[in-house]
């Protein structure tokens, strides 16, 4: 680096890619007469868990309930994503009274699609799509954070956050048997999107508090 001349003056310089971490540590190593710096940058963190699966485009992980339905009034659902492709379904569950949700990239966008399900009201009126990010296809990490509790939903895209409300008069999110990450095993059944499964990896993937990767690779 280019260093200061003299005692008062201040020199900037800005890094091409951002540092996060717990603390920073800038170690002067060398100057030279001709102003130049050497400077080492040391990085201090917590530890970190790692569960990764990947995805070939055709294979697809489930996550199968002790119960035959699932009916949740809050959910939280947590990952990291670094995709092959432009298009592809991260996560799919539904129930047979019409409720569902659905994470899809979609031209490197990334949409959630949920429905609580509701018999007052037609399919295309109890159904919710919200997007976000773009060039989420650049084989690059993404985090993903959906919250929901009751009607209210939050979905957040590598820190840009979409607070929304779901349609009709439904609370609660009934699924059946089982959650499939990475794509949808058994297409056309009531609310199912035909889609492209999903192409890369998948890291520290949480639904409702459980680790969905470290549990595929206990069992």
């Amino acid at each position: 680096f280019t260093g200061n001349s003299n005692a008062d003056s201040v020199v900037h310089h800005k890094f091409l890619h951002s540092m996060k971490a717990r603390f920073l540590r800038f170690v002067p190593l060398k100057w030279n007469v001709g102003g130049q710096i050497g400077l080492r940058v040391e990085v201090f963190g917590c530890s970190y868990k790692s569960d990764i699966a990947d995805f070939d485009g055709r294979s697809s992980l489930l996550y199968r309930f002790n119960q035959k339905l699932m009916s949740t009034f809050k959910d939280v659902v947590s990952l990291k994503f670094k995709s092959m492709q432009g298009d592809g379904v991260l996560f799919h569950g539904e129930g047979q009274r019409g409720d569902y949700i659905t994470l899809e990239l979609q031209k490197g966008k990334l949409s959630l699609h949920i429905s609580l399900g509701d018999s007052n009201l037609h399919f295309s009126n109890s159904h919710t799509s919200i997007t976000l990010g773009s060039l989420l296809d650049d084989q690059h990490w993404h985090s993903v954070l959906i919250e929901r509790f009751n009607k209210q939903v939050n979905f957040t895209v590598d820190k840009h956050t979409q607070h929304f409300r779901t349609k009709g008069d439904s609370d609660h999110l009934d699924i059946d048997y089982e959650l499939s990450f990475g794509g949808i095993p058994v297409p056309g059944k009531p609310g199912t999107f035909q889609r492209k499964n999903f192409h890369g990896c998948i890291e520290n993937l949480y639904y409702n508090g459980v680790n969905i990767i470290d549990l595929a690779k206990r069992r």
